[in-house]
């Protein structure tokens, strides 16, 4: 079989203002693409993605109006889109007595909502400012008309961690596909309430241009 060739790799002749004449442009330059940076690097860089985490004692069934969180509530005419990244949920050794699932709803949401437990928000580039959203919760009341539909991300069992059985540790990288808009709502919550279970959840997010 001959030897199949293609022309160089070249980046473009032009650069940043500020930088070397003939440096190469573009979120990597003239550098070898690796792992290094990671998918997220260049919007952690430039302080769009935002981290927060709290510890949920029973997580509630998505249709229920007072939801635990973490939330995300998005101000109408914030200007902004949250694109939700990932969701990590580690369990303690208090285990839930019903089985089922931690995942993702969101709904219509155009005010704030009502009985709200404020939670901190951390920019993921060090030093970076605080969110922009309307409100970062871990509790409050929810419109729920219509009745949201539940994404589920990663299955509970009944017994403790200890046990082998409960959940450990997961991360879900869900990758910017859920999007909670101007006058909406998102959360994390359970496919029915994880009743006496224990969770460390976080929620990890962009805030971008919508």
């Amino acid at each position: 079989m001959p030897l199949i060739t293609g022309a160089p790799l070249a980046y473009p002749l032009k650069s940043f203002p500020g930088a070397q004449a003939g440096v190469g442009t573009g979120v990597v330059g003239a550098l070898s693409v690796s792992e290094l940076l990671g998918k997220y690097a260049t919007l952690a860089k430039s302080q769009k993605v935002f981290y927060t985490s709290l510890s949920v004692t029973a997580p509630v069934i998505f249709s229920t109006a007072g939801q635990l969180g973490p939330m995300l509530w998005n101000k109408p005419g914030s200007g902004l889109d949250a694109h939700i990244l990932g969701i990590s949920v580690g369990q303690p050794s208090t285990a839930t007595s019903v089985g089922g699932s931690i995942g993702y709803a969101s709904c219509s949401q155009p005010l704030a909502p009502t009985t709200p437990t404020a939670i901190v928000a951390v920019n993921a580039y060090a030093g970076g400012g605080p969110s922009q959203m309307g409100a970062v919760l871990g509790a409050g009341t929810v419109n729920v008309l219509p009745v949201p539909i539940y994404f589920g991300l990663t299955g509970v069992g009944l017994a403790a961690v200890t046990t082998g059985l409960g959940v450990s540790s997961t991360f879900v990288d869900v990758g910017g596909v859920f999007i909670v808009g101007p006058g909406n709502c998102g959360y994390v919550c359970a496919n029915a309430t994880q009743t006496t279970g224990v969770f460390n959840i976080g929620l990890l997010w962009a805030e971008l241009p919508a």
